[in-house]
């Protein structure tokens, strides 16, 4: 669950093997765009979203919001990041602090255009700072999953005969569903016979994937990736939820998630 501390070079490692933040963060970071542009492309597109939300938490003018939000997209693929480092924090609050700066930037920028006597600190954060962390927590907190959600599905598609994605999927968008409607459903999706036994197995299989590919996804944001701090963010975010039912009473000693007996 913790970060290669090797320096990979876009040369030899494909992105889609890089699966922590700060590694991206060094691939931005070097000399070569060769080495730096994809990397740094991924990670526009990774936080995008995240980054937007959370600047019209912040900038109630939505022409204003997305100027600025394009200005941190702009930042990254130009890797100007290169000051990011785990040792100051989670990754997360990093970012959030670049974004509340940039927003003060940016309000600062205006005032010296409009000669408009203003108090950027003020005005910088005129949405209220709890609405405005609130709204990072839940973009953040979507952000992860729409993340875990994609894993889980190029699991699947790398594995052949798993449904994980598919099933989980089913469940999530047809939560009523007896398990007797729900074998029917993965029937037809799959275009393979599940009987509700076999649903139900695959089911929790597909739980237990989904809470895995969660807890390494979290680790990948934090300088501690140990148990407790993994748990701690999952907390934070709002998320332990979707790994409760796999956390042994073991589980800060081995940091291994297992299916509960049934």
């Amino acid at each position: 669950m913790t970060p290669n501390d090797t320096s990979p070079t876009a040369a030899d490692t494909r992105l889609d093997e890089i699966n922590t933040q700060w590694s991206l963060l060094r691939l931005a970071q070097a000399t070569s765009f060769a080495d730096s542009g994809p990397a740094r492309q991924a990670l526009a597109l990774r936080y995008s979203g995240a980054i937007r939300r959370y600047v019209g938490a912040l900038v109630r003018n939505q022409q204003d919001a997305d100027e600025v939000a394009q200005d941190v997209l702009v930042r990254i693929l130009r890797g100007d990041f290169g000051g990011a480092d785990p040792q100051r924090g989670r990754f997360r609050d990093l970012l959030k602090v670049a974004i509340r700066n940039m927003v003060r930037t940016f309000w600062d920028r205006q005032q010296r255009r409009t000669g408009v006597n203003l108090d950027v600190a003020t005005v910088a954060d005129e949405g209220s700072d709890a609405e405005a962390d609130a709204a990072w927590q839940a973009t953040w907190q979507k952000s992860v999953l729409d993340m875990v959600w994609r894993a889980l599905a190029s699991y699947e598609q790398g594995h052949v005969g798993c449904v994980a994605h598919t099933v989980l999927r089913l469940r999530a968008d047809y939560p009523d569903d007896d398990s007797d409607q729900l074998a029917a459903r993965l029937s037809t999706a799959t275009g393979k016979k599940f009987a509700p036994p076999a649903t139900r197995q695959q089911l929790r299989r597909a739980r237990l994937r989904f809470a895995q590919l969660l807890v390494e996804e979290i680790s990948h944001g934090l300088k501690d990736a140990s148990p407790a701090a993994v748990e701690e963010e999952l907390t934070d975010l709002g998320l332990l939820e979707y790994v409760r039912d796999f956390l042994p009473s073991d589980w800060r000693e081995c940091g291994e998630l297992r299916e509960a007996a049934v």
